[in-house]
């Protein structure tokens, strides 16, 4: 035998010495023998590919239930609502809440915040540049309620007859003055909150002629003004100044005028204080003049005038933007038949439309009723001969539109009713905290006076 000993043949073709035979084994191909002998991969811990260098980042982003020791362990250092206090777990389900109905708290949030920004925003106070002046901006409901196509409050105007001159026969005194300021804010707010149109007419008397002073007469010439002025109004409200709205939250619009043909007749037989022959009875008229409701349509209505005890009342109507309206203003304002008949007509202009409605087959076709309480209710005092009537007089528990002091120069209080109305309409138009405050200032009133009433009696 040799001194050296022949190698023997190992695993793998490996030597059993620790050296390399011939037939050149690789460190790979050892490793995947023994991987295969152990029957399962071996890690890698080479970066291959996308998903192997993020695979540790993505599964951290999961979610984990473990429990136990684990979990414990996991938690160190993160905030778990569920294993806090009392006060986390109710913070944590309400997140959770919310983040589950985010899409429709999102919708609610936006519905409110667009309620707040059109009722809320404001017109801005005093000039926004001085030079050039601008207007100011209107607030988005007034804006709505004005629009022609949306609320159509521009369609409206209110003509109210102020004299702020003093008049010719008399000076104007301290209460005067009074009743023309709280009749001239009434209408303001009324008008500003409504978007209608408001025109505040000076009625001090002008010498329109040379040979003339026609006091009160200026009312049919000022509503031909005011057509001209707002060209794309189509009704015009005549109010007198000692009248007052009791009730701006009544439009025109649904109060009045969404359904004219119930809220007004045209026959003047359902009410006719100056017994008026109703229809003609002429042969030579045309059907329309010898039918009482004329055609029977509302878009022939023209004018809107109420009837108190005495016949027609225009201390409040309605007038409409037509080429009929033109043509009876200038019949109206006639200065010959002023001169020949101003002697006979008590009331004036009144009286003159009276004649006209009488002796003219053309107004009746084109003239409506209103009853007397819609728009121009009474206070007691007024057309009182025969006491109280439901058609004239005003009713609180029926909250009736507007009340006019009609008449109160003549030997009543006109501040005084002025006044007493305004505090009536503040009264039944409070607000819900307005009620509270006022209950809760009873109540501290009431708890007062009953030991002031004990220490009397003792």
């Amino acid at each position: 035998m040799s001194g050296t000993a022949s190698p023997r043949k190992g695993y793998g073709g490996l030597q059993m010495n620790g050296g390399i035979g011939s037939s050149n084994v690789t460190w790979a191909n050892a490793k995947a023998k023994s991987d295969q002998v152990n029957g399962y991969p071996s890690f890698s811990t080479r970066n291959n590919g996308f998903f192997s260098r993020r695979a540790r980042q993505i599964s951290r982003s999961l979610p984990s239930f473990v429990r136990g020791a684990e979990q414990e362990k996991l938690g160190r250092g993160r905030w778990y609502p569920r294993n806090g206090s009392k006060a986390g777990r109710i913070l944590g389900f309400i997140g959770r809440t919310i983040w589950r109905l985010r899409i429709r708290l999102l919708i609610t949030l936006s519905l409110i915040l667009a309620v707040i920004v059109f009722y809320v925003t404001r017109e801005s106070n005093g000039r926004i540049s001085s030079r050039p002046r601008l207007k100011k901006p209107t607030a988005m409901h007034r804006a709505y309620r004005r629009a022609s196509l949306l609320g159509g409050g521009s369609q409206f105007v209110i003509i109210l007859a102020a004299n702020q001159g003093g008049g010719v026969m008399e000076w104007k005194g301290p209460r005067e003055w009074a009743i023309e300021r709280d009749s001239v804010r009434n209408k303001k707010k009324y008008a500003k909150k409504w978007g209608y149109n408001l025109e505040i007419v000076d009625m001090s008397t002008k010498k329109r002629y040379a040979h003339e002073w026609r006091e009160s007469w200026e009312k049919v010439d000022t509503i031909r003004k005011c057509m001209r002025k707002y060209p794309k109004a189509q009704w015009f409200w005549w109010m007198d100044l000692n009248t007052f709205i009791m009730e701006p939250s009544y439009t025109l619009q649904k109060h009045i005028f969404n359904d004219l043909s119930s809220n007004t007749y045209r026959d003047i037989n359902d009410y006719n204080p100056l017994h008026i022959t109703h229809p003609f009875n002429d042969t030579k008229l045309d059907p329309e003049a010898l039918s009482p409701n004329g055609d029977g349509k509302v878009s022939s209505i023209d004018l809107i005038i109420p009837q108190d005890c005495a016949g027609f009342n225009l201390g409040s109507f309605f007038i409409r933007s037509s080429t009929w309206t033109d043509r009876l203003l200038d019949v109206w304002w006639d200065p010959v038949g002023y001169e020949q008949k101003h002697m006979e007509w008590e009331h004036k202009e009144q009286d003159a439309l009276e004649h006209l409605y009488i002796n003219q087959p053309w107004i009746r076709g084109h003239t409506a009723f209103i009853p007397q309480r819609k728009i121009n209710s009474f206070p007691a005092g007024a057309c009182g001969q025969n006491g109280e009537d439901q058609r004239i007089h005003y009713k609180e528990t029926d909250r009736d539109f507007v009340v006019n002091m009609a008449g109160c120069e003549w030997g009543r209080d006109c501040w005084g009713e002025m006044y007493n109305f305004r505090e009536l309409s503040n009264k039944l138009n409070r607000t819900p905290w307005e009620k509270f405050k006022d209950g809760i200032s009873d109540r501290i009133k009431a708890m007062k006076a009953k030991p002031e009433g004990k220490e009397g009696k003792a």
